[in-house]
Protein backbone atom coordinates (compact mmCIF):
# COMPACT_ATOMS: atom_id res chain seq x y z
CA UNK A 1 0.00 0.00 0.00
CA UNK A 2 1.44 3.24 -0.85
CA UNK A 3 0.89 6.28 1.05
CA UNK A 4 0.70 10.05 0.43
CA UNK A 5 0.90 13.29 2.38
CA UNK A 6 1.42 16.88 0.73
CA UNK A 7 1.43 20.48 1.21
CA UNK A 8 1.77 23.92 -1.29
CA UNK A 9 5.08 22.49 -1.84
CA UNK A 10 6.17 18.68 -2.11
CA UNK A 11 3.83 15.69 -2.60
CA UNK A 12 5.72 12.73 -0.88
CA UNK A 13 4.92 9.04 -1.39
CA UNK A 14 6.04 6.35 0.79
CA UNK A 15 5.24 2.40 0.86
CA UNK A 16 4.22 0.48 3.66
CA UNK A 17 6.96 -2.22 2.07
CA UNK A 18 9.74 -1.14 4.07
CA UNK A 19 8.51 2.34 4.59
CA UNK A 20 10.19 3.30 1.72
CA UNK A 21 10.08 6.46 -0.67
CA UNK A 22 8.44 6.08 -3.92
CA UNK A 23 8.17 9.55 -5.03
CA UNK A 24 8.82 13.45 -4.35
CA UNK A 25 7.36 15.86 -6.30
CA UNK A 26 6.84 19.31 -6.69
CA UNK A 27 3.87 21.74 -6.77
CA UNK A 28 5.07 21.95 -10.60
CA UNK A 29 5.22 18.20 -11.07
CA UNK A 30 9.12 17.97 -10.58
CA UNK A 31 9.91 14.22 -9.38
CA UNK A 32 13.04 14.16 -7.34
CA UNK A 33 13.21 11.11 -6.63
CA UNK A 34 14.80 8.11 -8.24
CA UNK A 35 12.12 6.25 -10.01
CA UNK A 36 14.06 2.80 -10.26
CA UNK A 37 15.24 0.81 -12.97
CA UNK A 38 16.20 -2.96 -12.00
CA UNK A 39 18.09 -3.03 -14.81
CA UNK A 40 20.44 -0.21 -12.80
CA UNK A 41 19.19 -0.66 -9.22
CA UNK A 42 15.75 -1.27 -7.89
CA UNK A 43 15.66 0.37 -4.94
CA UNK A 44 14.86 3.74 -4.21
CA UNK A 45 15.33 4.99 -0.71
CA UNK A 46 16.00 1.96 1.79
CA UNK A 47 15.45 2.57 5.47
CA UNK A 48 18.55 1.06 7.07
CA UNK A 49 18.22 -0.65 10.69
CA UNK A 50 19.35 -2.64 12.92
CA UNK A 51 22.66 -3.06 10.87
CA UNK A 52 23.82 -0.72 7.55
CA UNK A 53 25.60 -2.30 5.29
CA UNK A 54 26.95 -5.59 5.38
CA UNK A 55 27.85 -8.38 7.90
CA UNK A 56 30.85 -10.46 6.96
CA UNK A 57 29.02 -13.96 5.85
CA UNK A 58 25.91 -12.26 6.85
CA UNK A 59 26.57 -13.42 10.39
CA UNK A 60 27.51 -11.57 13.99
CA UNK A 61 27.81 -13.07 17.27
CA UNK A 62 25.97 -11.86 20.38
CA UNK A 63 26.76 -13.43 23.82
CA UNK A 64 28.48 -16.82 22.00
CA UNK A 65 25.84 -17.13 19.61
CA UNK A 66 25.48 -16.79 15.92
CA UNK A 67 22.97 -14.83 14.24
CA UNK A 68 22.08 -14.12 10.19
CA UNK A 69 21.09 -10.69 8.92
CA UNK A 70 20.81 -9.79 5.13
CA UNK A 71 22.73 -6.35 3.85
CA UNK A 72 20.99 -3.09 5.77
CA UNK A 73 19.45 -4.85 8.15
CA UNK A 74 15.45 -5.68 8.59
CA UNK A 75 13.44 -2.96 7.67
CA UNK A 76 13.53 -3.28 3.67
CA UNK A 77 12.31 -7.26 3.68
CA UNK A 78 9.27 -6.60 5.85
CA UNK A 79 6.22 -4.79 5.38
CA UNK A 80 5.61 -1.81 8.04
CA UNK A 81 2.73 -1.13 10.08
CA UNK A 82 1.08 2.63 9.08
CA UNK A 83 0.08 4.07 12.64
CA UNK A 84 -1.81 7.31 10.94
CA UNK A 85 -4.82 7.86 12.48
CA UNK A 86 -7.90 6.43 9.80
CA UNK A 87 -9.67 9.82 10.44
CA UNK A 88 -6.91 11.39 8.49
CA UNK A 89 -7.62 9.13 5.29
CA UNK A 90 -8.69 11.60 2.70
CA UNK A 91 -9.41 8.95 -0.52
CA UNK A 92 -8.22 5.80 -1.82
CA UNK A 93 -7.88 4.01 -4.72
CA UNK A 94 -6.91 0.65 -5.20
CA UNK A 95 -3.47 0.92 -2.92
CA UNK A 96 -3.11 4.46 -3.08
CA UNK A 97 -3.90 6.15 0.52
CA UNK A 98 -4.35 9.94 0.40
CA UNK A 99 -4.06 11.49 4.13
CA UNK A 100 -5.21 14.42 5.36
CA UNK A 101 -1.69 15.39 7.72
CA UNK A 102 1.00 16.73 6.76
CA UNK A 103 2.65 13.74 8.51
CA UNK A 104 2.90 9.76 7.96
CA UNK A 105 4.55 7.09 10.80
CA UNK A 106 5.07 3.37 9.74
CA UNK A 107 5.91 0.96 12.44
CA UNK A 108 7.72 -1.92 12.61
CA UNK A 109 7.87 -4.37 15.79
CA UNK A 110 9.81 -7.29 17.00
CA UNK A 111 8.51 -10.68 16.60
CA UNK A 112 9.15 -14.63 16.61
CA UNK A 113 11.02 -13.88 13.19
CA UNK A 114 13.09 -11.07 13.78
CA UNK A 115 14.56 -12.18 16.84
CA UNK A 116 15.83 -15.49 14.99
CA UNK A 117 17.48 -13.06 12.83
CA UNK A 118 18.24 -10.13 15.87
CA UNK A 119 17.37 -11.30 19.28
CA UNK A 120 16.05 -8.01 20.96
CA UNK A 121 12.83 -6.78 21.70
CA UNK A 122 11.65 -3.57 20.05
CA UNK A 123 10.03 -1.14 18.14
CA UNK A 124 10.85 0.73 15.10
CA UNK A 125 9.30 3.76 13.78
CA UNK A 126 10.12 6.17 11.33
CA UNK A 127 7.87 9.32 10.55
CA UNK A 128 8.22 11.58 7.52
CA UNK A 129 6.50 15.21 8.23
CA UNK A 130 6.09 18.26 5.68
CA UNK A 131 7.76 21.36 6.87
CA UNK A 132 7.53 23.57 3.78
CA UNK A 133 9.60 22.46 1.27
CA UNK A 134 11.48 20.34 3.76
CA UNK A 135 10.86 16.65 4.67
CA UNK A 136 11.51 15.57 7.96
CA UNK A 137 12.82 12.06 8.54
CA UNK A 138 12.91 10.68 12.19
CA UNK A 139 13.88 7.47 12.82
CA UNK A 140 13.09 5.92 16.69
CA UNK A 141 13.93 3.18 18.37
CA UNK A 142 12.53 1.82 21.58
CA UNK A 143 13.42 -1.16 23.36
CA UNK A 144 10.83 -2.91 24.97
CA UNK A 145 12.77 -5.75 26.61
CA UNK A 146 15.66 -5.87 29.42
CA UNK A 147 18.99 -6.16 27.50
CA UNK A 148 20.94 -3.39 25.98
CA UNK A 149 20.48 -3.31 22.30
CA UNK A 150 22.68 -2.77 19.64
CA UNK A 151 22.03 -1.06 16.32
CA UNK A 152 22.70 0.96 13.41
CA UNK A 153 20.21 3.46 11.70
CA UNK A 154 20.38 5.18 8.59
CA UNK A 155 18.66 6.43 4.86
CA UNK A 156 19.97 5.52 1.59
CA UNK A 157 17.72 7.60 -0.84
CA UNK A 158 18.35 8.30 -4.50
CA UNK A 159 17.98 11.86 -5.97
CA UNK A 160 17.22 11.78 -9.65
CA UNK A 161 20.45 13.61 -11.30
CA UNK A 162 20.11 15.80 -13.11
CA UNK A 163 17.39 17.56 -12.08
CA UNK A 164 17.20 20.17 -14.57
CA UNK A 165 16.33 19.19 -17.81
CA UNK A 166 18.94 19.81 -20.99
CA UNK A 167 21.88 19.38 -18.22
CA UNK A 168 24.28 15.94 -18.01
CA UNK A 169 24.97 14.54 -14.71
CA UNK A 170 28.78 15.83 -15.08
CA UNK A 171 26.80 19.39 -15.01
CA UNK A 172 26.24 18.48 -10.78
CA UNK A 173 28.29 18.33 -7.56
CA UNK A 174 28.03 17.66 -4.06
CA UNK A 175 28.90 20.33 -1.90
CA UNK A 176 29.08 21.08 1.87
CA UNK A 177 28.32 23.88 3.72
CA UNK A 178 31.48 24.48 4.99
CA UNK A 179 35.32 23.87 4.22
CA UNK A 180 36.99 20.73 5.46
CA UNK A 181 38.90 17.98 5.31
CA UNK A 182 37.38 14.37 5.40
CA UNK A 183 38.83 10.86 5.35
CA UNK A 184 37.61 8.35 3.55
CA UNK A 185 36.45 5.27 5.32
CA UNK A 186 38.31 2.15 3.67
CA UNK A 187 36.63 -0.25 1.92
CA UNK A 188 37.91 -3.61 0.16
CA UNK A 189 35.97 -4.06 -3.70
CA UNK A 190 33.71 -6.57 -1.44
CA UNK A 191 32.57 -3.34 0.73
CA UNK A 192 33.92 -4.74 4.08
CA UNK A 193 36.07 -2.36 6.19
CA UNK A 194 40.09 -2.47 5.66
CA UNK A 195 40.71 -0.38 8.59
CA UNK A 196 43.03 1.93 6.02
CA UNK A 197 41.14 5.53 5.94
CA UNK A 198 42.54 8.12 3.76
CA UNK A 199 42.38 12.21 3.45
CA UNK A 200 40.05 12.78 0.78
CA UNK A 201 40.55 15.84 -0.90
CA UNK A 202 37.25 18.12 -1.40
CA UNK A 203 37.47 20.57 -4.24
CA UNK A 204 38.20 23.91 -2.83
CA UNK A 205 37.45 22.03 0.30
CA UNK A 206 33.79 21.89 -0.28
CA UNK A 207 32.84 20.40 -3.13
CA UNK A 208 32.87 16.87 -5.17
CA UNK A 209 32.30 16.96 -8.62
CA UNK A 210 30.14 14.51 -10.19
CA UNK A 211 31.00 11.80 -12.37
CA UNK A 212 30.14 8.47 -13.08
CA UNK A 213 33.63 6.98 -12.53
CA UNK A 214 33.47 8.09 -8.87
CA UNK A 215 31.46 5.41 -7.84
CA UNK A 216 33.77 2.91 -9.93
CA UNK A 217 34.82 1.10 -6.23
CA UNK A 218 31.38 1.44 -4.86
CA UNK A 219 30.55 3.90 -2.13
CA UNK A 220 32.05 7.03 -1.13
CA UNK A 221 31.78 7.37 2.52
CA UNK A 222 33.07 9.87 4.30
CA UNK A 223 33.78 11.04 8.45
CA UNK A 224 34.95 14.09 9.98
CA UNK A 225 32.64 15.73 6.88
CA UNK A 226 29.96 18.79 7.86
CA UNK A 227 26.25 18.10 8.68
CA UNK A 228 25.52 19.35 5.51
CA UNK A 229 25.25 18.73 1.69
CA UNK A 230 23.91 19.98 -1.35
CA UNK A 231 23.31 18.40 -5.01
CA UNK A 232 23.65 21.16 -7.60
CA UNK A 233 24.86 22.77 -10.43
CA UNK A 234 25.85 26.06 -11.20
CA UNK A 235 23.92 25.83 -14.68
CA UNK A 236 20.78 24.61 -13.24
CA UNK A 237 17.86 25.94 -10.46
CA UNK A 238 17.02 23.02 -9.23
CA UNK A 239 18.57 21.09 -5.61
CA UNK A 240 19.06 18.84 -2.91
CA UNK A 241 20.14 19.55 0.50
CA UNK A 242 20.59 17.01 3.12
CA UNK A 243 21.03 18.07 6.69
CA UNK A 244 22.49 15.32 9.29
CA UNK A 245 23.27 16.05 12.66
CA UNK A 246 23.68 13.68 14.59
CA UNK A 247 24.94 10.85 12.18
CA UNK A 248 29.08 9.99 12.37
CA UNK A 249 28.98 8.73 8.38
CA UNK A 250 27.79 10.45 4.61
CA UNK A 251 28.50 8.04 1.74
CA UNK A 252 27.31 8.68 -1.88
CA UNK A 253 26.73 5.95 -4.46
CA UNK A 254 25.74 4.96 -7.76
CA UNK A 255 25.14 1.56 -9.57
CA UNK A 256 28.72 0.70 -10.19
CA UNK A 257 30.11 0.33 -13.71
CA UNK A 258 26.96 2.14 -14.98
CA UNK A 259 26.01 5.60 -16.14
CA UNK A 260 23.14 5.66 -13.37
CA UNK A 261 21.64 9.14 -13.57
CA UNK A 262 21.06 9.25 -9.68
CA UNK A 263 23.39 9.92 -6.79
CA UNK A 264 22.25 8.34 -3.33
CA UNK A 265 23.18 10.53 -0.32
CA UNK A 266 23.05 8.06 2.70
CA UNK A 267 23.80 9.06 5.98
CA UNK A 268 24.82 6.46 8.86
CA UNK A 269 25.36 6.39 12.10
CA UNK A 270 27.88 3.17 12.14
CA UNK A 271 30.12 1.09 9.41
CA UNK A 272 29.87 -2.39 8.25
CA UNK A 273 32.00 -4.97 9.82
CA UNK A 274 35.69 -5.43 9.16
CA UNK A 275 37.14 -7.94 6.28
CA UNK A 276 36.60 -10.97 6.94
CA UNK A 277 35.90 -10.93 10.86
CA UNK A 278 32.44 -12.40 12.57
CA UNK A 279 31.67 -9.21 14.49
CA UNK A 280 30.60 -9.62 18.49
CA UNK A 281 27.56 -6.94 18.42
CA UNK A 282 28.25 -6.07 21.96
CA UNK A 283 31.63 -4.90 21.01
CA UNK A 284 31.40 -3.06 17.81
CA UNK A 285 32.35 0.62 19.00
CA UNK A 286 30.12 2.74 16.54
CA UNK A 287 26.84 1.29 16.93
CA UNK A 288 24.17 2.64 19.33
CA UNK A 289 23.91 0.91 22.55
CA UNK A 290 20.11 1.26 23.95
CA UNK A 291 19.37 -0.33 27.33
CA UNK A 292 15.88 -1.90 28.52
CA UNK A 293 12.65 0.46 28.42
CA UNK A 294 14.67 3.62 26.87
CA UNK A 295 14.18 5.08 23.32
CA UNK A 296 16.75 6.68 20.92
CA UNK A 297 15.49 9.23 18.52
CA UNK A 298 17.44 10.66 15.52
CA UNK A 299 16.18 13.09 12.31
CA UNK A 300 17.60 14.46 8.89
CA UNK A 301 16.47 16.50 6.46
CA UNK A 302 15.95 16.91 2.85
CA UNK A 303 15.19 20.32 1.91
CA UNK A 304 13.91 20.65 -2.14
CA UNK A 305 14.34 23.55 -4.51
Amino acid sequence: MNYTIKNEYLTVTASDAGAELQSVRSAEGLEYLWQADPAIWSGKAPNLFPYIARLTNETFTLNGKFYHMKRHGMVNYHTLVMETPACYVQSEEENDVLLTADEMTFRFESSKQTREQYPFDFVYRITYALRGSTLVITNTVENTGTERMYFGVGGHPGFRVPLDEGLSFEDYYLEFDRPSHPYRVGFTDTCFLTGQDQLYPLENDRRIPLHHDLFDHDAVVLKHAPKTVKIASDKGKHSVTVHYPDFAYIGFWHATGKEAPYVCVEPWTSLPSRDGIIEDLSCQADLIGLDGGKTYQNLWTVEFE
